[in-house]
């Protein structure tokens, strides 16, 4: 008995004890500082437009403020090439870190600081100023995490990241929702500034990663012509890396229509602010801390492959539940069904396939090619939702919009299996990933 129990003790610290290593406690720490500006642009914005009035073809073309994540490859070499001066003694990594973060607050107060309702436009420029300090706050914790977590670790840290950016996100999403009944839009967006320390104080806290490497030299246009060339050059100079960057793509065009959607179907449906805390912000939370964990299981046990495929399959089903709850009408068990059912499955995901993008990277130019998987992975997706999401609720119903996203979903599930087959996940994998899926794979 004292032998079982014994064991069953040291299973339970044993399976705890990745999760406590402090390169996963820093992803977690950074994770939480790279979930806030996407709230205050999201969800939050969303709602608050929604309560001053504004149309909603209005309100779902303020999502083409996210294409800025989407093109932050533009701008990503800089972060791996351009020395800061003064600042650059701290480090390339945690200079940048400390410059991204003030960025990062400085555009969130001047979102603050404007009346959607008065001036449309100066919002729509301030929410591209929050996109754009966002992405590159995006950038430079990308990087760290992946240059700090060694390649066994890529699945535990690329969960508690994901812990992170849930808590960061939904955190400050709340405290929104929260600050905003009470003292209005402007206080809370205020308020929510202060989740940038976290991923600046961790920066500060590890400093430089163990696994940064020099990229090419920048000396001289040739060089800095290379410089922001190399890292697109290095991808695309594997084998299949034509069709990862089309599965990249596609993968996740359902589940990000339906996404930046969810708001206006609860505003519809008569779902107060107190509701949408409790319902989207509370059970949500909880359902994607269960999903990030089951997914982390997952990854540990089934390897990569598999249980990224069982991740697009989840995310996919989930627009479904949304489908039933628009039928339904205003039912709270209808939305913590959908909300649960959704998180769970993001939360899944987001371990699983963020673990596999960050296996892609070559150490030499995590920056960059971080920032075009990332930026391709809901560019698509984004871009259809400002141009036509507003416009297909109101032509063919909440239903049918949810139900046209979960068969959006089918494309990158069977280019995914098809690339698996033919060995092409393997093919194309990073210097990052140390060939971490084939190892997780023999152990299962």
């Amino acid at each position: 008995m004292t032998d079982a129990g014994g064991q069953a003790e040291r299973g339970i610290l044993g399976a705890l004890k990745p999760y406590l290593e402090r390169e996963s406690l820093a992803a977690f720490f950074l994770g939480v500082s790279s979930g806030f500006p996407y709230s205050m642009i999201g969800a939050t914005l969303t709602t608050r437009l929604a309560q001053d009035g504004i149309d909603k073809k209005t309100v779902t073309a303020f999502t083409l403020a996210f294409l800025v994540y989407n093109l932050k490859f533009l701008w990503a070499w800089m972060v791996d090439g351009v020395h800061l001066p003064v600042l650059g003694r701290l480090g390339q990594r945690v200079s940048w870190m400390l410059v991204a973060g003030i960025l990062a607050v400085a555009a969130v107060i001047n979102l603050a600081l404007i009346d959607p309702s008065a001036d449309i436009a100066a919002t729509a420029l301030a929410a591209i100023l929050v996109g754009a300090a966002g992405a590159t706050f995006d950038i430079v914790i990308d990087a760290y995490r992946i240059e700090t977590l060694k390649p066994y670790q890529l699945g535990t840290g690329s969960g508690m990241s994901q812990y992170g950016w849930r808590i960061g996100s939904a955190g400050a999403g709340a405290l929104a929702l929260y600050v905003a009944s009470r003292n209005g839009w402007s206080m809370a967006y205020l308020s929510c500034a202060v989740f940038a320390l976290p991923a600046v104080l961790t920066a500060f806290w590890l400093g430089e990663p163990a696994r940064h490497r020099d990229a090419i030299a920048r000396t001289g246009f040739g060089q800095a012509l290379r410089a922001v060339a190399g890292p697109f050059a290095e991808f695309f100079r594997r084998k299949g890396a034509l069709l990862v960057l089309l599965f990249i793509l596609l993968h996740k065009i359902g589940d990000t229509l339906a996404n930046l959607t969810f708001r206006l179907l609860f505003d519809d449906l008569g779902f107060s602010n107190d509701e949408i805390a409790i319902y989207d912000v509370g059970i949500g939370f909880w359902a994607y801390i269960i999903g990030i964990f089951i997914g982390g299981v997952a990854y540990s046990k089934l390897g990569l492959k598999r249980s990224v495929l069982i991740a697009l399959v989840l995310m996919g089903i989930s627009n479904l539940s949304f489908a039933m709850l628009a039928a339904a009408g205003h039912s709270n068990v209808g939305m913590a069904g959908a909300i649960g059912f959704e998180n769970a499955a993001s939360g899944f995901g987001g371990v699983v396939v963020v673990a596999y993008f960050s296996a892609l990277c070559d150490l030499r130019f995590t920056a960059a090619q971080y920032a075009l998987i990332s930026a391709g992975a809901s560019i698509v997706g984004r871009f259809v939702t400002g141009t036509t999401a507003g416009g297909l609720i109101e032509s063919i119903g909440y239903v049918n919009f949810y139900l046209l996203t979960t068969v959006l979903a089918l494309p990158g599930i069977v280019l995914f299996w098809w690339m698996s087959r033919v060995g092409l996940i393997d093919a194309a994998m990073g210097s990052a990933g140390g060939g971490v899926d084939r190892d997780a794979e023999t152990s299962a």
